[in-house]
């Protein structure tokens, strides 16, 4: 007869009620006022449930001290029985522990492969939906579609026509009287906080004439904040969703929504509504002569919308998501940008696919420059900014500012190139008489969206809290 704990013949042996196994009592006893438990089923136990067994009694010895081989004996008795008793319970917590182990192993490969049938689904369900036309037209032979719902209008193409002309014609244009300089943008400092106009706004819009700026935020509200008279002067609602995007149209304010609807306002008031992404609008632009919109969207598609009617002109399907959208200077040309690290630019009347610049990454930022030679971008997870020619297809400058980039903004004549990133805003500026790039500015103003304000003496930054600060000489 054997202890189930120590493994050896008990001085004072008891057995369980429950289990029927047979302990030596004080090892039993010290255990039970421990754990509460069975040491070898788990079921709860006490000390009444144990029961004493008769056995010849051994009359031991008077505790015997240290110093002797017998008390030696029975100190070391002790410390094995107590040894005895910790390696059993940790055998058991090791059993148990490699069960929860092996479930927790298990579940993790299951919740793993029901993760991937869904993306598997969700990547399916997006191409299925980059091949279904605005009228629910599916391609059937499964290439990416190119759609011309519409098609521009003759006067829209006249307008593109005429736009083109005027600006192939103007010659180079001379920096205007007043215009900044390098040494004037060298000392521009915040002058002016806003309130917070927006939560989570992700850009802006300026009206140079009236001084306005539009913001939206997440909830779908619109402002109009005065930068003159420093205050809220207009309140809109574009809707449920976050708004995207948001451009001035003359005194029209244009904004889009992560549902997909694109609305336009004259005077605090809802003019018009439209439609046609499937999804989220991810960027809008104004095309020169101020008579076409563009917008594109997660959807993988570009719409240009005729804005002296208020309809839908055209839309093309391409082969990626979009997420930046930019017009040349001289309105032939359309520019968008995609998560596939590619800038699409296309002709606006026939809209054939000219050129295809591959990046780093997905675009986040795009600028044409007024010369109509330098297109600036950036990619995600970027620190530099590329500067492509438009005649050679290639990029010409890199400019690193060691840090992310959120936006791109270059001024009137050409010479400035703005940066905003979550470090601050930096601008860039060419020399054409040396032919290289300076930095005459770097700010610590956190923004997301950056503007230049009239004729270049003023900046203006759009944070993540929807506060505009206004960067300018003192």
């Amino acid at each position: 007869m054997l202890c189930a704990i120590s493994g050896e013949a008990p001085q004072v042996p008891v057995a369980s009620r429950k289990s029927g196994n047979v302990f030596e009592k004080r090892l039993i006893e010290a255990y039970v006022r421990e754990n509460g438990k069975d040491p070898v089923t788990g079921e709860e136990l006490s000390t009444d449930d144990l029961v004493e067994l008769q056995t010849a009694r051994i009359v031991r010895p008077r505790p015997p001290t240290l110093t002797s081989i017998p008390s030696l004996l029975s100190v070391f008795q002790n410390e094995w029985d107590a040894l005895a008793l910790e390696t059993y319970t940790l055998r058991q917590q090791l059993t148990q522990t490699r069960q929860e182990l092996s479930t927790a192993l298990y579940q993790h490969d299951a919740a793993v492969r029901v993760i991937a049938r869904l993306s598997g689904e969700r990547d399916e369900a997006r191409e299925a939906l980059s091949r279904v036309s605005a009228h629910g037209i599916q391609n059937s032979n499964g290439d990416p579609m190119q759609v011309d719902t519409l098609g521009l209008s003759s006067s829209s193409i006249a307008t593109v026509e005429a736009t083109q002309e005027k600006y192939a014609t103007r010659g180079d244009r001379p920096i205007p009287d007043g215009w900044v300089s390098s040494d004037v943008l060298s000392a521009f400092t915040p002058v002016n906080q806003s309130e917070s106009l927006c939560a989570a706004a992700r850009s802006f819009a300026l009206n140079t004439q009236s001084e306005s700026v539009l913001v939206g935020g997440r909830d779908g509200t619109v402002r109009v904040y005065s930068v003159r008279e420093k205050t809220i002067i207009q309140e809109m609602n574009a809707g449920p969703g976050m708004v995207t995007d948001a451009i001035w149209a003359g005194n029209r304010a244009i904004t889009s929504t992560i549902t997909g609807n694109i609305k336009l306002f004259e005077n605090g008031l809802e003019v018009a509504s439209l439609s046609g992404h499937a999804g989220e609008v991810t960027a809008m632009a104004l095309h020169p002569s101020g008579d076409i919109l563009a917008s594109v969207g997660v959807d993988k598609s570009y719409i240009f919308y005729d804005l002296t009617s208020n309809k839908m002109a055209t839309q093309v399907f391409t082969e990626a998501a979009l997420t930046t959208a930019a017009f040349h200077p001289d309105g032939h040309l359309f520019a968008a940008g995609g998560i596939d690290a590619q800038i699409k630019v296309y002709d606006v009347k026939s809209a054939t696919n000219a050129a295809n610049f591959d990046s780093t990454g997905p675009i986040i930022a795009m600028s044409f420059s007024e010369n109509g030679i330098w297109l600036a971008s950036a990619a995600q997870d970027s620190t530099s900014v590329s500067i492509w020619d438009l005649r050679k297809a290639a990029i010409v400058h890199a400019l690193d500012i060691a840090s992310p980039i959120s936006a791109l903004c270059w001024e009137y004549t050409g010479q400035f190139l703005a940066i905003a990133g979550p470090s601050g805003v930096i601008v860039q500026h060419y020399s054409k008489s040396t032919k290289e790039w300076s930095e005459p500015l770097k700010s610590a103003v956190p923004s997301v969206a950056v503007k230049w304000g009239t004729d270049g003496n003023a900046i203006l930054c759009l944070d993540t809290e929807g506060s505009i600060t206004t960067l300018a000489s003192k």
